[in-house]
Protein backbone atom coordinates (compact mmCIF):
# COMPACT_ATOMS: atom_id res chain seq x y z
CA UNK A 1 0.00 0.00 0.00
CA UNK A 2 1.41 3.26 -0.99
CA UNK A 3 2.27 5.90 1.84
CA UNK A 4 1.43 9.38 0.80
CA UNK A 5 3.30 12.49 2.05
CA UNK A 6 1.02 15.51 3.23
CA UNK A 7 0.79 17.37 0.19
CA UNK A 8 -0.15 14.60 -1.47
CA UNK A 9 -3.70 13.88 0.17
CA UNK A 10 -5.96 14.95 -2.73
CA UNK A 11 -4.00 12.37 -4.50
CA UNK A 12 -4.49 9.65 -2.06
CA UNK A 13 -8.38 10.13 -2.60
CA UNK A 14 -8.45 10.02 -6.44
CA UNK A 15 -6.43 6.95 -6.24
CA UNK A 16 -8.08 5.74 -3.10
CA UNK A 17 -11.49 6.15 -4.73
CA UNK A 18 -10.24 4.29 -7.89
CA UNK A 19 -9.04 0.84 -5.99
CA UNK A 20 -12.27 1.28 -4.26
CA UNK A 21 -14.17 0.65 -7.25
CA UNK A 22 -11.87 -2.13 -8.61
CA UNK A 23 -12.28 -4.05 -5.07
CA UNK A 24 -16.19 -3.59 -5.45
CA UNK A 25 -15.92 -5.03 -9.23
CA UNK A 26 -13.87 -7.84 -7.85
CA UNK A 27 -16.15 -8.97 -5.63
CA UNK A 28 -19.16 -8.24 -7.59
CA UNK A 29 -18.65 -9.35 -11.61
CA UNK A 30 -21.76 -7.58 -12.89
CA UNK A 31 -20.62 -4.55 -12.78
CA UNK A 32 -18.46 -2.24 -14.89
CA UNK A 33 -16.49 0.00 -13.69
CA UNK A 34 -13.99 0.35 -15.89
CA UNK A 35 -14.87 4.19 -17.78
CA UNK A 36 -15.19 5.67 -14.25
CA UNK A 37 -11.85 4.12 -12.99
CA UNK A 38 -10.23 5.33 -15.76
CA UNK A 39 -11.57 8.67 -15.11
CA UNK A 40 -10.19 8.56 -11.49
CA UNK A 41 -6.57 7.14 -12.82
CA UNK A 42 -6.39 10.23 -15.46
CA UNK A 43 -7.38 12.51 -12.90
CA UNK A 44 -4.72 11.47 -10.50
CA UNK A 45 -2.07 11.17 -13.08
CA UNK A 46 -2.79 14.96 -14.24
CA UNK A 47 -3.04 15.84 -10.17
CA UNK A 48 0.42 14.07 -9.48
CA UNK A 49 1.67 16.06 -13.04
CA UNK A 50 0.79 18.92 -11.08
CA UNK A 51 1.74 18.67 -7.70
CA UNK A 52 5.45 17.48 -8.69
CA UNK A 53 5.59 19.96 -11.59
CA UNK A 54 6.99 22.96 -9.43
CA UNK A 55 8.31 21.48 -6.02
CA UNK A 56 9.24 23.33 -3.30
CA UNK A 57 12.70 22.40 -1.20
CA UNK A 58 10.74 21.21 2.04
CA UNK A 59 8.86 18.98 -0.22
CA UNK A 60 12.08 17.54 -1.91
CA UNK A 61 13.16 16.99 1.71
CA UNK A 62 9.87 15.10 2.12
CA UNK A 63 10.51 13.09 -0.87
CA UNK A 64 13.78 12.48 -0.12
CA UNK A 65 13.21 10.95 3.44
CA UNK A 66 10.34 8.82 1.85
CA UNK A 67 10.36 5.44 4.04
CA UNK A 68 9.95 3.53 0.46
CA UNK A 69 11.92 5.34 -1.22
CA UNK A 70 15.00 2.73 -2.20
CA UNK A 71 17.69 2.56 0.14
CA UNK A 72 21.62 1.07 -0.10
CA UNK A 73 20.79 -2.62 0.03
CA UNK A 74 17.90 -2.14 -2.32
CA UNK A 75 20.89 -0.20 -5.09
CA UNK A 76 23.33 -2.80 -4.29
CA UNK A 77 20.69 -6.09 -4.69
CA UNK A 78 19.41 -4.63 -8.29
CA UNK A 79 22.73 -3.01 -9.41
CA UNK A 80 25.45 -5.22 -7.63
CA UNK A 81 26.15 -9.10 -8.43
CA UNK A 82 28.40 -11.29 -5.99
CA UNK A 83 28.52 -8.94 -3.01
CA UNK A 84 30.42 -9.90 -0.50
CA UNK A 85 30.31 -7.79 2.56
CA UNK A 86 32.96 -6.67 5.08
CA UNK A 87 32.20 -5.96 7.96
CA UNK A 88 34.02 -4.51 11.47
CA UNK A 89 36.38 -1.89 12.08
CA UNK A 90 38.90 -3.75 13.39
CA UNK A 91 39.18 -1.85 16.38
CA UNK A 92 35.16 -1.60 18.14
CA UNK A 93 32.72 -3.21 16.45
CA UNK A 94 30.60 -3.41 13.26
CA UNK A 95 28.06 -0.83 12.69
CA UNK A 96 25.33 -2.23 10.54
CA UNK A 97 24.21 1.79 9.40
CA UNK A 98 27.09 1.28 7.43
CA UNK A 99 27.06 -1.64 4.24
CA UNK A 100 29.68 -1.99 2.14
CA UNK A 101 32.09 -4.86 0.55
CA UNK A 102 33.40 -6.50 -2.46
CA UNK A 103 30.70 -6.75 -5.85
CA UNK A 104 30.83 -6.66 -9.45
CA UNK A 105 29.26 -3.88 -11.09
CA UNK A 106 28.34 -4.62 -14.76
CA UNK A 107 31.07 -7.48 -14.26
CA UNK A 108 33.47 -5.12 -13.27
CA UNK A 109 35.20 -5.70 -9.77
CA UNK A 110 34.40 -2.63 -7.60
CA UNK A 111 33.63 -1.68 -3.67
CA UNK A 112 31.18 -0.40 -2.80
CA UNK A 113 29.96 1.58 0.56
CA UNK A 114 26.80 2.86 1.62
CA UNK A 115 24.60 4.07 4.29
CA UNK A 116 21.23 2.35 5.15
CA UNK A 117 19.15 3.39 6.76
CA UNK A 118 16.25 0.21 7.43
CA UNK A 119 13.40 -0.58 5.74
CA UNK A 120 10.99 -1.37 9.25
CA UNK A 121 11.32 -0.48 12.54
CA UNK A 122 13.18 -3.34 13.58
CA UNK A 123 15.52 -3.24 11.07
CA UNK A 124 15.35 0.84 11.38
CA UNK A 125 16.48 0.98 15.12
CA UNK A 126 18.68 -1.94 14.37
CA UNK A 127 21.03 0.24 11.27
CA UNK A 128 19.98 3.24 13.70
CA UNK A 129 18.49 5.23 10.75
CA UNK A 130 20.96 5.37 8.63
CA UNK A 131 23.19 7.43 11.09
CA UNK A 132 26.62 6.01 11.44
CA UNK A 133 28.75 6.07 14.48
CA UNK A 134 32.75 6.11 14.30
CA UNK A 135 32.88 2.28 14.03
CA UNK A 136 31.10 2.95 10.37
CA UNK A 137 33.24 5.49 8.96
CA UNK A 138 36.42 3.47 10.49
CA UNK A 139 34.76 0.57 8.66
CA UNK A 140 34.21 2.34 4.95
CA UNK A 141 38.06 3.83 5.83
CA UNK A 142 38.95 0.12 5.53
CA UNK A 143 37.32 -0.92 2.70
CA UNK A 144 38.45 2.36 0.86
CA UNK A 145 42.02 1.52 1.34
CA UNK A 146 42.12 -1.90 0.66
CA UNK A 147 40.45 -0.73 -2.58
CA UNK A 148 43.07 1.72 -3.36
CA UNK A 149 45.33 -1.60 -2.69
CA UNK A 150 43.62 -3.94 -5.26
CA UNK A 151 43.01 -1.04 -7.86
CA UNK A 152 39.03 -1.52 -7.22
CA UNK A 153 37.09 1.38 -8.14
CA UNK A 154 34.87 2.41 -4.70
CA UNK A 155 31.31 3.56 -5.64
CA UNK A 156 29.65 4.85 -2.47
CA UNK A 157 25.77 5.42 -2.06
CA UNK A 158 25.22 8.44 0.22
CA UNK A 159 21.63 8.35 2.05
CA UNK A 160 22.13 9.75 6.07
CA UNK A 161 20.53 12.67 8.24
CA UNK A 162 24.17 12.73 9.69
CA UNK A 163 26.28 11.42 11.57
CA UNK A 164 25.16 9.56 14.97
CA UNK A 165 25.77 12.48 17.68
CA UNK A 166 25.16 10.85 20.84
CA UNK A 167 27.38 10.53 23.59
CA UNK A 168 29.07 7.12 22.90
CA UNK A 169 29.94 8.15 19.40
CA UNK A 170 31.43 11.32 20.80
CA UNK A 171 33.77 9.26 23.18
CA UNK A 172 35.22 7.16 20.50
CA UNK A 173 36.03 9.68 18.34
CA UNK A 174 32.89 10.92 16.11
CA UNK A 175 34.43 14.25 14.15
CA UNK A 176 38.16 12.43 13.98
CA UNK A 177 36.53 9.28 12.34
CA UNK A 178 34.19 11.79 9.50
CA UNK A 179 37.81 13.80 8.90
CA UNK A 180 39.54 10.34 8.27
CA UNK A 181 37.30 8.93 5.81
CA UNK A 182 37.28 12.36 4.43
CA UNK A 183 41.08 12.53 4.20
CA UNK A 184 41.07 8.79 2.59
CA UNK A 185 38.70 10.02 0.10
CA UNK A 186 41.04 12.38 -0.81
CA UNK A 187 43.77 10.06 -1.03
CA UNK A 188 42.67 6.85 -3.07
CA UNK A 189 44.28 6.19 -6.52
CA UNK A 190 41.27 4.82 -7.75
CA UNK A 191 37.71 6.26 -9.48
CA UNK A 192 35.74 7.10 -6.64
CA UNK A 193 32.17 8.09 -7.63
CA UNK A 194 29.07 8.87 -5.41
CA UNK A 195 25.52 9.43 -5.54
CA UNK A 196 23.23 10.93 -3.09
CA UNK A 197 20.08 8.44 -3.03
CA UNK A 198 18.16 10.11 -0.36
CA UNK A 199 19.37 12.12 2.14
CA UNK A 200 22.92 14.05 2.72
CA UNK A 201 23.21 15.30 5.94
CA UNK A 202 26.13 17.37 6.69
CA UNK A 203 29.76 15.32 7.74
CA UNK A 204 28.34 11.91 8.09
CA UNK A 205 27.90 12.33 4.06
CA UNK A 206 30.59 14.86 3.08
CA UNK A 207 32.83 11.55 4.54
CA UNK A 208 31.63 9.32 1.71
CA UNK A 209 30.53 11.92 -0.65
CA UNK A 210 34.09 13.33 -1.19
CA UNK A 211 34.65 11.75 -4.94
CA UNK A 212 35.59 12.98 -8.36
CA UNK A 213 31.75 12.89 -9.33
CA UNK A 214 29.10 13.17 -7.11
CA UNK A 215 25.24 12.51 -8.65
CA UNK A 216 21.96 13.35 -7.18
CA UNK A 217 18.85 12.05 -7.22
CA UNK A 218 16.32 14.37 -8.74
CA UNK A 219 14.75 14.88 -5.33
CA UNK A 220 17.41 14.04 -2.82
CA UNK A 221 18.81 16.84 -0.71
CA UNK A 222 22.60 17.46 0.30
CA UNK A 223 23.16 20.00 3.14
CA UNK A 224 25.22 20.80 6.12
CA UNK A 225 22.71 20.89 8.46
CA UNK A 226 18.70 18.65 8.28
CA UNK A 227 16.03 21.74 7.96
CA UNK A 228 14.50 21.19 11.34
CA UNK A 229 18.12 21.43 13.00
CA UNK A 230 18.78 25.23 11.21
CA UNK A 231 15.33 26.38 11.90
CA UNK A 232 16.16 25.30 15.99
CA UNK A 233 19.25 26.96 16.02
CA UNK A 234 18.36 30.18 13.66
CA UNK A 235 14.88 30.78 14.82
CA UNK A 236 15.01 28.63 18.25
CA UNK A 237 11.46 26.76 16.08
CA UNK A 238 11.76 23.67 14.76
CA UNK A 239 8.39 24.59 12.54
CA UNK A 240 10.49 26.91 10.39
CA UNK A 241 12.19 24.19 8.80
CA UNK A 242 10.46 25.59 5.36
CA UNK A 243 12.35 28.48 5.50
CA UNK A 244 15.43 26.51 6.85
CA UNK A 245 15.46 24.52 3.64
CA UNK A 246 15.03 27.56 1.14
CA UNK A 247 17.62 29.26 2.38
CA UNK A 248 20.03 25.84 2.89
CA UNK A 249 19.83 25.43 -1.32
CA UNK A 250 20.05 21.97 -0.62
CA UNK A 251 18.11 20.60 -3.95
CA UNK A 252 20.10 18.88 -6.31
CA UNK A 253 18.92 21.44 -8.68
CA UNK A 254 21.04 24.56 -6.58
CA UNK A 255 23.63 22.52 -5.96
CA UNK A 256 24.60 21.57 -9.77
CA UNK A 257 24.33 25.39 -10.16
CA UNK A 258 26.52 25.66 -7.31
CA UNK A 259 29.56 23.14 -8.83
CA UNK A 260 28.80 21.22 -5.54
CA UNK A 261 27.43 18.18 -7.76
CA UNK A 262 28.22 17.14 -11.27
CA UNK A 263 25.33 15.34 -12.28
CA UNK A 264 21.29 15.48 -11.45
CA UNK A 265 19.75 11.55 -12.09
CA UNK A 266 15.94 12.33 -13.28
CA UNK A 267 13.33 10.27 -11.32
CA UNK A 268 10.11 9.44 -12.38
CA UNK A 269 7.06 11.15 -12.03
CA UNK A 270 6.01 11.15 -8.40
CA UNK A 271 9.85 10.18 -7.14
CA UNK A 272 11.62 6.98 -6.94
CA UNK A 273 9.40 5.02 -4.54
CA UNK A 274 6.47 4.74 -7.26
CA UNK A 275 9.19 3.54 -9.58
CA UNK A 276 11.57 1.41 -7.44
CA UNK A 277 13.21 -0.33 -10.38
CA UNK A 278 13.48 1.99 -12.87
CA UNK A 279 15.09 4.75 -10.28
CA UNK A 280 17.68 1.79 -9.52
CA UNK A 281 18.27 0.93 -13.23
CA UNK A 282 18.69 5.09 -14.14
CA UNK A 283 21.39 5.26 -11.20
CA UNK A 284 23.08 2.19 -12.62
CA UNK A 285 23.49 4.19 -15.48
CA UNK A 286 25.13 7.31 -14.13
CA UNK A 287 27.25 5.00 -11.95
CA UNK A 288 28.35 3.21 -14.93
CA UNK A 289 29.51 6.86 -17.16
CA UNK A 290 30.98 8.58 -14.38
CA UNK A 291 33.24 5.84 -14.45
CA UNK A 292 33.46 5.95 -17.84
CA UNK A 293 34.35 9.59 -17.72
CA UNK A 294 37.49 8.61 -15.15
CA UNK A 295 38.71 5.21 -17.26
CA UNK A 296 42.50 5.53 -17.98
CA UNK A 297 43.22 8.18 -15.55
CA UNK A 298 46.69 7.42 -14.02
CA UNK A 299 47.03 7.73 -9.66
CA UNK A 300 48.06 11.08 -9.40
CA UNK A 301 45.21 12.25 -12.20
CA UNK A 302 43.00 10.68 -10.37
CA UNK A 303 43.95 12.35 -7.15
CA UNK A 304 44.54 16.14 -8.77
CA UNK A 305 41.14 16.40 -10.18
CA UNK A 306 39.50 15.15 -6.70
CA UNK A 307 41.53 18.21 -4.84
CA UNK A 308 40.97 20.06 -7.44
CA UNK A 309 37.41 19.38 -7.72
CA UNK A 310 36.53 20.30 -3.97
CA UNK A 311 39.23 23.43 -4.05
CA UNK A 312 37.71 24.72 -6.63
CA UNK A 313 33.79 24.68 -4.81
CA UNK A 314 32.56 28.30 -3.75
CA UNK A 315 34.87 30.17 -6.37
CA UNK A 316 33.09 30.71 -8.91
CA UNK A 317 32.69 34.73 -9.38
CA UNK A 318 35.15 35.30 -6.63
CA UNK A 319 37.41 37.21 -8.87
CA UNK A 320 34.78 39.39 -10.29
Amino acid sequence: MTQYLDFEKPLAEIEGKAEELRALARTNTEMDVADEAAALDAKAAKLLDDLYKDLTPWRKCQIARHPERPHCKDYIAELFTEFTPLAGDRNFADDLAVIGGLARFQDRPVMVIGHEKGHDTKSRIERNFGMARPEGYRKAVRLMKTADRFGLPVVTLVDTAGAYPGKGAEERGQSEAIARSTEVCLQVGVPLVSVIIGEGGSGGAVAFATANRVAMLEHSIYSVISPEGCASILWKNAEKMREAAEALRLTAQDLKKLGVIDRIITEPKGGAHRARTETMETVGTAIAQMLKDLDGKDRAALIADRRRKFLDMGSKGLAA
